[in-house]
């Protein structure tokens, strides 16, 4: 069977790009990837509140309305964090990740102390490693 042969890394660096797919592609999957986490979060923390009882509509009211202030939180972190400098970008997505826990965690049931105690540790870890991250990879 006769396959196409890679391209040489040569020609990759010549053309520039390694994308796969194309622009519209992109486009797409920056809507869509927010959303399918979003409704992912929103129905995380609608069956944390409802504590496995039954499905009511404010059960299902709380998990749309958590999955839209996730996603449009998160598509606003993907297109303003980048133009940060790397410190406040790091921290940008520290509190975004501790308190998406932190309310995670107090919907379970958790007290407001261990909530915001897991948050601000959550925080804290992800801002260090994302400043690690940006540190390490910004162009020279």
């Amino acid at each position: 069977m006769a396959h196409a042969a890679p391209r040489s890394r040569a020609a990759i660096e010549r053309s520039g790009t390694t994308d796969v797919f194309g622009a519209r592609t992109h486009t797409a999957a920056k809507i869509a990837i927010p959303v399918l986490l979003g409704l992912v979060y929103g129905y995380w923390a609608a069956g944390n509140r409802r504590d496995a009882g039954p499905i009511t509509g404010w059960n299902l009211l709380f998990g749309f309305l958590t999955a839209l202030v996730f996603a449009v939180v998160l598509m606003a972190l993907l297109a303003l964090a980048p133009k940060l400098p790397r410190e406040a970008h790091a921290v940008a997505w520290g509190a975004f990740a501790g308190a998406a826990v932190g309310f995670l965690f107090s919907q379970a049931g958790g007290s407001v102390l261990r909530s915001t105690a897991l948050a601000l540790a959550v925080a804290a870890g992800t801002t260090l490693l994302m400043f690690y991250r940006y540190y390490t990879h910004e162009p020279t």
